[in-house]
């Protein structure tokens, strides 16, 4: 760790990184909310991005956990009641939502 003096206003770590990548990219945010017979809120963003092969990023707005989910994820059983804390009810809705979003995963580096 580096210490440096930033402005006479004291001192701050300053930290180097080996960088594996550092990219920018337009992305695309879809934010949606609904409820289903569960009664159970679903707060959402969906980020469409180039990266992932064309999955998607997917954010509940309410605990702040994200996970990358294409439509191989979606047929694991128990991976968003596990990853989102659902029951297998709340589940079976976020996933069918989920199944109309979700397109197919894209592997472009073959």
């Amino acid at each position: 760790m580096i210490l440096r003096r930033k402005g006479g206003h004291g001192v701050s770590a300053t930290r180097e990184f080996d960088y594996l990548y550092d990219n920018k990219e337009e992305t695309t945010t879809r934010f949606v909310c609904f409820v289903g017979e569960t009664l159970r809120r679903f707060d959402l963003a969906i980020t469409s991005t180039n990266r992932f092969y064309g999955k998607k990023l997917v954010t509940d707005l309410q605990t702040g956990r994200t996970a990358v989910i294409g439509p191989d994820d979606l047929a694991e059983e128990g991976y968003l009641e596990h990853f989102y804390k659902l029951t297998d009810e709340e589940a079976a809705e976020l996933r069918a939502f989920l199944e109309e979003i979700v397109g197919p995963v894209n592997f472009t580096d073959l």
